[in-house]
């Protein structure tokens, strides 16, 4: 608690001084709950933790660290990371707000208040279907109380009585808000009850109470009796940030939680039994003043990350051997040429790749909302749950959030997970777990964690479903790095593209169409994959090419023949994948022809089509011979009647008709 302490108020004024960059949010004060928690869990346990996270960190790192060398070695790591220096845990690239340890399961800390909660809940889920006795602690604020991710994450974690611990640290204000103000309900603990778990409270300044309580709660978890919520009652001393005047706060409350401070009322406990001298404990909190100097000394000598880096570690590295990039395209070649006799609809296709995956690998999963006996909205994951089980095939709660995070977690700790998230309409609920901790944990960590996990969804329009259930949204996944988006369009990509999505190590979005379910084409019998990042020319030709994805493909498809037949000949290139982007593979097609229509059901406005005009025009404008049409869908919420659909998205004339605008 000496070095938490020491450390923060050395971190305070680091940032008066702007030695220390950005924001850092400080934990003195709290010391007690990390202290206590952390002494009641194992070496092989796992934590996640906080923007207000560093003594969560220094404790874990701390208990793993057996010798006197190592545990400099981590306070150096810890504080050349705020520092923002390549000898961070993270390479500088995470900072304050997060730092991880994932080798040695701390999960790490999120700038987002109760992001890390499905995260945690996603490691308990992995632990069940493990079968090992880990533990999870969750370390979060009053605020992240009142977030839906507390709510779906308690909710799952009961349900499936997962091995996790919640610990809540209620210093009372979430930033500057009283939490009397922000919940009627005074004691966090109480709404344990609504998920049929322990509530405990605990007074948070008491290192030896916390202690008590949380290994009540890990024995508990380790028995397989699921999780246990614990509010520690707590205070910081310092404002919510540097820049923080507290002006919420009286002097005489600051006083009356100073007074019981957790250092003290320990090294009186220490006096009173006996167990420690007073000249043994000053000793110690020389030794942490001094450890944490030689901290600050080993920082400020470490060289700052190189801008050549800046790009390393956005994602996990993908490879394919050239063995199965020319067998796919020969494979490929056959199903384009009729020498596949097998044929299997999209949605068959895609249950064929789930069944197999999870045959291969134990530790590829299924979950998302009636994914089990109902086998999905569109059927795709029918017939799993007979043959792999409740453990593998998981259906869930209306909670975006909780699977997406949970998603991430699993996958972290060790699982494949493939969630299901309905429509992609309602990916935006999952986003904040997808974009800010799926996708950016691997940067933000030092490149040293993996998040393979996949999150199917279907988008699109055609079944006059209206605005909530029929976008096209793949341009906001696009946006973020760290995260692949693919997009099959025949039965053939389906399956292998699925298939090398499960055994990627990055987390993919994958994106079927509502309407190509039942649409059927050549699958081989074999086992194949198709490498992500390799584009397909599903139709050759040489007055101008068509760029195509998911359902758009087939309408274009049907443009070219409609052309055909007026003797225009069109190249059709399906991406299969939008990110990573075969640009060469449509560049080629592009310097071939010198004219470009590409094609996309998604609102005109911010679609990728734009982002992908805007490449070729980088990689091949002297080879243009006409500027690049667009065919996208309508800048209007969906509608649902019919002739109004039908007049929003792209079909097989409008296709047609922007060809032959660009050959006039």
């Amino acid at each position: 608690m000496c070095e938490i302490r020491n450390f923060e108020d050395t971190v305070y004024d680091l940032l008066g001084r702007d030695v220390i960059k950005g924001a850092s949010h400080l934990y003195a004060g709290e010391e007690a709950v990390a202290v206590g928690a952390l002494a009641a869990i194992r070496d092989d346990d796992y934590i996640t933790s906080t923007h207000r996270g560093h003594g969560h960190c220094h404790a874990h790192g701390d208990k793993h660290a057996k010798t006197p060398e190592a545990k400099q070695d981590h306070l150096n790591r810890m504080m050349a990371e705020l520092c923002g220096r390549e000898t961070g845990y993270c390479r500088g690239r995470g900072g304050s707000m997060h730092i991880a340890d994932v080798s040695k399961g701390n999960l790490g800390a999120t700038g987002i208040v109760g992001g890390n909660i499905p995260v945690a809940t996603g490691a308990g889920v992995s632990i069940q279907m493990r079968g090992t006795d880990q533990v999870v602690l969750c370390f979060f604020g009053d605020g992240a109380t009142n977030t839906g991710s507390f709510h779906e994450s308690l909710n799952m974690a009961s349900t499936w009585n997962l091995p996790v611990v919640y610990i809540c640290e209620n210093n009372l204000y979430g930033m500057s808000v009283p939490f009397c103000k922000a919940a009627k309900c005074p004691d966090v603990s109480e709404r344990a009850s609504a998920y049929g778990i322990p509530g405990v409270m605990v007074d948070g300044m008491d290192v030896l109470a916390v202690r008590e309580a949380v290994a009540t709660a890990v024995e508990r978890a380790r028995r397989g009796e699921g999780p246990t919520l614990i509010e520690c009652k707590t205070y910081r001393y310092y404002g919510h940030s540097r820049s923080d005047p507290r002006v919420y706060r009286t002097k005489e409350e600051e006083a009356a939680w100073r007074a019981r401070d957790p250092i003290k009322r320990f090294e009186q406990f220490l006096l009173s039994q006996g167990l420690a001298t007073q000249a043994e404990i000053e000793t110690i909190e020389q030794r942490a003043e001094q450890a944490i100097q030689t901290a600050v000394d080993f920082a400020l000598k470490s060289p700052m990350p190189s801008p050549d880096e800046l790009y390393e570690d956005v994602y996990a590295p993908t490879s394919y051997a050239p063995d199965v990039v020319q067998h796919e395209k020969e494979l490929r070649a056959a199903v384009r040429d009729g020498r596949v006799e097998r044929v299997l609809t999209y949605g068959q296709a895609l249950n064929e790749a789930l069944r197999e995956e999870m045959t291969a690998n134990e530790r590829v999963f299924v979950m998302g909302e009636d994914v089990g006996l109902y086998g999905g909205a569109y059927a795709v994951t029918r017939g799993l749950l007979k043959d792999f089980g409740e453990a593998r095939v998981r259906d869930t709660a209306i909670s975006e959030a909780a699977i997406a995070g949970a998603a991430v977690g699993a996958a972290m700790t060790g699982m494949r997970p493939v969630a299901e998230i309905m429509y992609i309409d309602f990916t935006p609920l999952s986003m904040d777990q997808l974009a800010n901790q799926g996708a950016k944990n691997r940067y933000m960590f030092g490149g040293k964690t993996t998040v393979p996990l996949v999150l199917r969804t279907e988008g699109g329009a055609g079944r006059s479903i209206a605005a909530h259930h029929s976008q096209s949204l793949e341009a906001l996944w696009i946006h973020f790095p760290g995260i692949y988006v693919v997009m099959p369009s025949t039965p053939y990509d389906a399956k292998g593209l699925l298939k090398a999505s499960i055994r990627d190590d990055n987390p993919v979005m994958f994106i079927e169409h509502k309407m190509l379910y039942n649409t059927k084409g050549p699958v081989p019998q074999e086992d194949y994959i198709i490498p992500l990042g390799v584009a397909d020319v599903k139709r050759e030709g040489t007055d101008a090419t068509i760029v195509a994805y998911s359902r758009g493909l087939l309408r274009s498809l049907e443009a070219a023949e409609l052309l055909a037949q007026e003797g225009i000949s069109v190249e059709v290139v399906d991406p299969r994948t939008l990110k990573p982007l075969d640009l060469d593979t449509i560049v080629a097609s592009v310097k071939k022809t010198g004219r470009v229509v590409l094609v996309s059901e998604a609102y005109k406005t911010g679609a990728f089509t734009s982002e992908l005009a805007m490449l070729i025009n980088e990689a091949a404008f002297d080879y243009l011979d006409a500027p690049i049409e667009r065919v996208c869908g309508a800048d209007v919420p969906v509608p649902m009647a019919e002739t109004l659909e039908d007049a929003a998205i792209p079909d097989a004339a409008r296709i047609a008709a922007a060809v032959r605008k660009l050959l006039r």
